[in-house]
């Protein structure tokens, strides 16, 4: 072997046990690398998803409506009449504000009060899978029960052409779920929609 072949022998030998070192130090070097970027790589986001709620149209709140008329009415004559016949008081007294008048008023207005506040529906809205709830928030207060139960029925009431808005509005409200911020649902159906589209 002559002089040159046997440096150049020495290089390449050298220039391999660098090359050598080089690589057995990143991979020792590779599992903390490994573990500092797992720490800077964050977790995915949770996808946005967003709930929405499938609200009831004019005629499905029109039938609860008229099933809780038909409730009114036999309690109206299942507890009212009785009572009054009971004591004597005319029923069929003539008059803008009569005894049976405010009594019958009174149990309009504390069925759809109460069975609201506690339910979230009355019987007819039950029966048809419709529930009340708030625009904002999770649970429908007093106030809220009271405004919208009370003036905003007793408007409802007062001028019945007005109801047909709950037609025409984008959320399906009527002027009392207007007046009090809440909407009507059918309580088992919620469509899932991303919050981007």
């Amino acid at each position: 072997m002559t002089e040159n072949e046997q440096n150049n022998s020495e290089l390449k030998n050298e220039d391999s046990q660098e090359l050598d070192s080089q690589e057995h130090v990143p991979q020792e070097q590779a599992p903390q690398e490994q573990a500092s970027q797992e720490q800077l790589i964050p977790e995915p986001a949770p996808s946005p998803i967003q709930y929405t709620h499938h609200y009831a149209g004019f005629w499905m709140r029109f039938w609860a409506y008229l099933l809780d008329g038909i409730v009114i009415f036999a309690l109206n004559g299942i507890l009212i009449k009785p009572i009054f016949r009971g004591l004597g008081v005319s029923l069929s007294e003539s008059g803008f504000i009569t005894p049976y008048g405010v009594a019958t008023g009174i149990v309009f207005y504390l069925y759809f009060i109460l069975l609201t506040k506690f339910f979230g529906q009355t019987l007819g809205k039950m029966v048809f899978g419709l529930k009340v709830i708030p625009i904002e928030g999770d649970k429908l207060t007093w106030g809220t029960i009271i405004f919208r139960e009370g003036i905003g029925r007793y408007i409802s009431a007062t001028f019945q052409f007005l109801y047909a808005v709950v037609a025409f509005t984008p959320k399906k409200q009527g002027l009392h779920d207007i007046f009090s911020d809440t909407t009507v649902i059918h309580e088992k159906t919620k469509l899932v929609k991303p919050v981007y589209s």
